[in-house]
């Protein structure tokens, strides 16, 4: 498994759903999480970035993961 960068996941609002940004050099892999609810703790939104992430074949360290806080 290759190795990310790092991750970022962020709240869509004109998609009202949080999506998981993962950073490989230069390149940024965008996905949605669309079963979770906008409400989710930090905790969880990085596991589903880590499995995001391993689903696509990318090794992540859930230290190098950051998570955008969702506007009201």
């Amino acid at each position: 498994m290759l190795r990310a960068n790092n991750a970022r996941v962020e709240w869509d609002k004109a998609r009202k759903r949080w999506e998981v940004h993962i950073f490989v050099g230069a390149e940024v892999i965008k996905r949605p999480i669309s079963k979770t609810a906008a409400e989710s703790g930090e905790a969880a939104l990085k596991q589903l970035a880590i499995d995001t992430a391993k689903d696509e074949g990318y090794e992540l360290d859930p230290a190098a993961i950051a998570v955008a806080q969702a506007a009201a």
